[in-house]
């Protein structure tokens, strides 16, 4: 169960020290992808396939519409994701006004709404 957390590279080097992380994180979903295929339950239990979970941050600071768009487009439009609302400022965010917040309902919503109309997979 792999995470998309970023898609922006300056976002990814500003919060995690990892500018290559967007190239890096697509590169690695679409081998997963091919190595597993779509997910697969049977009896209410994964049985193989891939389920990717995505953390809405504040401000859309991990570019959000565009890691659903990724999903959707390049991987394939069945694609579980857990779109998570659990967005917590820790650590270092006190450093960073612009995620130093929890989300809003509107910033999940606005998300995870975007994920149902394309069509993806709403694991909870």
């Amino acid at each position: 169960m792999p995470d998309a957390k970023y898609m922006n590279p300056v976002s990814s080097k500003k919060y995690s020290s990892a500018q290559d992380y967007p190239e890096v994180m697509k590169a690695a979903l679409i081998e997963m992808h091919r190595q597993v295929g779509d997910l697969k339950i049977k009896d209410g239990l994964a049985t193989q396939g891939l389920l990717v979970r995505h953390l809405v941050m504040p401000n859309n600071i991990a570019g959000s519409i565009e890691i659903i768009d990724f999903l959707a487009d390049e991987i394939s439009n069945n694609t579980y994701v857990n779109v998570m609302e659990q967005y917590r400022p820790t650590f270092k965010a006190h450093n960073y006004p612009e995620i130093n917040r929890h989300i809003t309902h509107e910033e999940f919503d606005e998300v995870y709404q975007y994920a149902k109309e394309r069509g993806l997979r709403l694991s909870t």
